[in-house]
């Protein structure tokens, strides 16, 4: 990737994390996604940890997909972050896409958390 489009992002990200905070009551569901896998962590700002995470290399996906870098492997991720968060109690989260458009992979992730029980 050229660091023109890389520097551009993080100008997007930057931009939308003034105004998406994830609080105690409705975390903050951030994801990044690289080109071979996709990350996704619940994020409490105001204490400043992580709750949960999920994401294409862990040990429990490991057999189900072969490649972390599509659309199914995100959709995997999701699931597997809306059961980790409900798990943890939490029901309703603040989606951060991190200045990547809302198609692709970063739409399949989301579509399954919320299949799964998140509310956005």
């Amino acid at each position: 990737m050229s660091t023109k489009r890389v520097k551009a992002r993080k100008k997007r990200q930057l931009r939308v994390r003034k105004k998406v905070v994830g609080t105690p009551d409705h975390p903050r569901l951030n994801v990044f996604r690289s080109v071979k896998h996709i990350y996704a962590q619940v994020v409490d700002d105001y204490s400043g940890i992580t709750l949960t995470a999920a994401s294409s290399i862990d040990k429990e996906l490991k057999g189900k997909i072969n490649d972390g870098g599509n659309i199914e492997a995100a959709k995997t991720v999701g699931q597997l972050i809306a059961q980790r968060a409900s798990g943890k109690g939490i029901k309703q989260v603040v989606f951060d896409r991190a200045g990547y458009l809302y198609h692709g992979r970063v739409k399949a992730l989301a579509d399954a958390a919320r299949e799964n029980g998140l509310k956005f």
